[in-house]
């Protein structure tokens, strides 16, 4: 590693107490460990750092020679190297993290949630057969995945009573757990069924021509372009706005029920972002099928292919 990086990177982890090394920012995580790792923070510190590797290949590249740790996320605290993702999950399931970090765990409220008396019964049963001090756990993920299984308690976890069980939840998956009804239907091979209130609406996959259409009538007024400075200067959708720290504070400023459109060069970028305003809890977000590229196909030719 250049002296140059490595005096950078010592002068980043000395910047501030706590140091995260991320993929993104902290209110634009660019990865799921990334965004992991920021969630379980915020539940116990107000201020911390953030380091973006992507906006440095250096920087990217350099703090995993600098940890000797070959993965990202990667927490200092007090200028020493704590780990990547999965060792910050563990000590925070531990109650340890917060200590570790000197911040303070917040209480979770624990949500609503219904079980049946189908689903019950079919849970009592597995609790039966499970190891003495097991429990019943409910997870959400960030995605709003469910998962429901048995296994130990953990200090952390916030438990629910529900259908006369301790239903256990992670606090992460308490914030997204509100209103949450456990099912077991019969029907078929049988199964849980877990309704949960709280997922946002899928992302919609929309054709150029059907974008266009909307834009011009006025029903989709927001157009973000999520590539960077230098692939717009090759060619841009008229109309559209560059997905900057301007205009991403300007979206969160907008009431959640403002359809959104995000693009890229062929959709693969523009939907991972179209995803992330659908986790903030928009409700009517598009991604544009094959990007810019295959808008100046079937739209605009007079925008440059590249």
């Amino acid at each position: 590693m250049e002296s140059t990086t490595r005096d950078k990177i010592q002068s980043l982890v000395n910047s501030d107490r706590v140091v995260v090394f991320m993929k993104g920012t902290r209110q634009f995580p660019q990865c799921g460990f990334s965004a992991t790792v920021v969630q379980i923070l915020d539940g116990l510190l107000p201020e911390y750092t953030t380091v973006n590797v992507l906006a440095d290949p250096a920087i990217r590249q350099g703090i995993k020679d600098f940890s000797s740790w070959p993965t990202i996320p990667q927490l200092y605290v007090g200028g020493e190297f704590v780990g990547g993702c999965d060792i910050v999950r563990e000590l925070y399931d531990s109650g340890d993290l917060a200590a570790t970090v000197g911040g303070e765990a917040k209480a979770i409220e624990p949500p609503s949630i219904t079980i049946t008396a189908a689903a019950a019964e079919k849970l009592t049963a597995a609790l039966a057969e499970s190891e003495p001090g097991d429990a019943l756990h409910l997870s959400v993920d960030a995605g709003f995945a469910h998962g429901l299984g048995i296994g130990p308690a953990k200090v952390t976890d916030v438990v629910v009573e529900a259908g006369g069980l301790s239903l256990h939840v992670d606090p992460a998956s308490a914030r997204r757990a509100q209103g949450v009804v456990i099912d077991y239907v019969s029907d078929g091979e049988g199964g849980f069924k877990i309704d949960n209130p709280n997922a946002p609406a899928p992302i919609k996959d929309i054709d150029p021509a059907e974008l266009s259409a909307k834009l011009e009538s006025g029903e989709i007024k927001h157009l973000y372009d999520v590539r960077s400075a230098a692939e717009r200067a090759q060619a841009q959708i008229p109309g559209s706005q560059l997905l900057d720290d301007a205009a991403i504070k300007d979206i969160e400023s907008l009431d959640r029920k403002t359809p959104l459109a995000f693009h890229c060069h062929r959709g693969g970028r523009s939907r991972r972002m179209a995803e992330h305003f659908r986790d903030l809890g928009f409700r009517e977000v598009y991604n544009l099928n094959g990007g810019i590229d295959r808008w100046s196909a079937e739209v605009d030719s007079s925008i440059p292919r590249y």
